[in-house]
Formats: C-alpha cells, structure tokens, sequence
C-alpha cells in the first residue's frame, strides 16, 4: 500500500466521525421538540441548553474535518 492510499483511507476513517456528529444533532434536537411539545412554557430555558448542546457536537464535526484535511493535504 502506498502512501497516498493509505491517506485517503485515513481522511475516510477520520470522516466517518460525521456520522455520529448527524445523529448526536438529531437526537438533540429531537428532545428539544419533545421537551418544549410536553411543557411550552420552559422554551425560554431549554433553547439555550438546545443550541450549546448543537453547538458542542457541531466543534467535533469541524475537528474531524480538520484532521481528515490535516491527512489529506500534509
């Protein structure tokens, strides 16, 4: 194996990360809906734990993209 193909399946190994990253959202935001569905009057008080928590799981999507860009172009 050379050296250029084991990059592209290490950037592929380190983009695989995105997918727990699209779940993790999901799931965030699909308690956030259920949440403020159950008991409206706390959306003042979920939405901001909402978007940290989106906000949190988006930086590991950027930090796998850096790494696989970092594999890939180093």
């Amino acid at each position: 194996m050379d050296v250029e193909a084991a990059r592209m399946v290490g950037a592929g190994l380190a983009v695989f990360a995105l997918a727990g990253v699209g779940l993790g959202i999901g799931l965030i935001f699909s308690a956030l809906i259920n949440a403020v569905g159950r008991n409206p009057a706390a959306k003042e008080q979920l939405f901001p734990i909402g978007i940290l928590g989106f906000a949190l799981t988006e930086a590991v999507a950027l930090f796998a993209l850096l790494i696989a860009f970092l594999i890939l172009f180093k």
